[in-house]
């Protein structure tokens, strides 16, 4: 299998990472152009705000916004996501230099930790194929792993296949809350995961096909919701594309983590259009029988679409009108209003 390609807007070429560009004292905002290295802009940033402008190109490195540059944003000079493509190609199993591996956390290509981070009109990639690797079995692959508060990405594409997007908290009794607006999110296996407080709105996620001879082949969601939380993942007015046969990818299953095995996720689809390679029938699975996903928060409100189709009740528990009225941006975010 070869390498995918990520990068298909007027941008060409590969930048690796080079040096930090210019940034004369005071300046709010920096701008990253080929030969420069987007590490090496965040850490120039030196106080809370600020902009970087990252310019046409591919840039392959591995980059991480630790918590004391808040408030940053980091965007693409022309508006266009496809033009300005962040991608590394870690894995889970991949060996670091000292031997040990990286982890699925670890293998991500973009890292933040940071409150209030604005990320727009970028591609976060993890271009690491299983078939390139076949000697690897933690194939985790994530693309981008948030866990600060008040994240919002905007206008972005998400892409990789196992794990994609680690939508995380800064520890177990955090609610950090995280708004993903116009994005594009593609994987197969688990690609969108994690215990955030999650809203994913005008988003369009695809599954990828996969060379497997059983199903299903992946799943779109794995929430891993603290019990405490009443927010976990929220969809809506979202649609849900497949790259694959129809009925080949199963909508959810809950992930309750090892290290947290107290976790009650939540999943709320809504208002969202569900194509036809979800399994309208059984549309959720378990990761583990332990955990079955029917004691789990999973629900659906007003969908549509050939794999959204209600066959089997007990296997789509729906949200009430008065229900669905308590699953909204609003509700989710609470005091946090992205963009005012």
């Amino acid at each position: 299998m070869r390498r995918r390609t990520l990068l298909t807007g007027i941008a060409a070429g590969l930048v690796t990472a080079g040096t930090a560009p210019a940034f004369a004292a005071g300046r709010r905002t920096l701008h990253v152009r080929p030969g420069d290295s987007v590490q090496r802009a965040v850490d120039a940033v030196e106080r809370p705000g600020g902009t970087i402008v990252v310019h046409p190109g591919t840039y392959r490195e591995v980059v991480a916004v630790p918590a004391d540059k808040a408030e940053l944003t980091i965007r693409g000079a022309t508006g266009d996501p496809r033009d300005a493509v962040i991608v590394y190609d870690n894995a889970n199993g991949t060996k670091k230099p000292d031997g040990t591996t990286y982890g699925t956390a670890g293998s991500a290509t973009f890292t933040s930790a940071a409150p209030g981070l604005t990320v727009r009109d970028l591609t976060l990639a993890n271009d690491w194929l299983r078939a390139d690797h076949p000697d690897i079995t933690g194939t985790q692959a994530v693309a981008a792993y948030t866990f600060g508060d008040r994240t919002h990405f905007d206008n972005v594409r998400l892409l990789a296949h196992q794990d994609t997007l680690f939508v995380d908290t800064t520890a177990p009794d955090a609610f950090d809350r995280q708004y993903f607006s116009r994005c594009r999110i593609e994987g197969d296996v688990d690609f969108v995961f994690g215990r955030a407080t999650a809203v994913f709105d005008h988003c369009h996620f695809h599954t990828l096909p996969r060379d497997v001879a059983f199903t299903p082949k992946g799943m779109v969601f794995a929430p891993s919701t603290a019990r405490a939380n009443p927010h976990g993942i929220l969809a809506v007015r979202s649609r849900i594309t497949s790259g694959a046969q129809n009925g080949a990818y199963k909508l959810a299953r809950p992930w309750v983590p090892s290290y947290e095995t107290t976790a009650w996720p939540s999943l709320v689809v809504r208002d969202t259009w569900i194509g036809p390679g979800i399994d309208p029938v059984a549309p959720y699975t378990n990761m583990r029988d332990a955990y079955p996903w029917q004691s789990m928060r999973f629900h659906e409100y007003a969908d549509c679409g050939p794999g959204a189709v209600i066959t089997v009740p007990e296997n789509r528990p729906q949200l009430t009108p008065e229900e669905a009225r308590t699953h909204t941006r609003r509700t989710y975010l609470g005091d946090w209003c992205p963009g005012a």
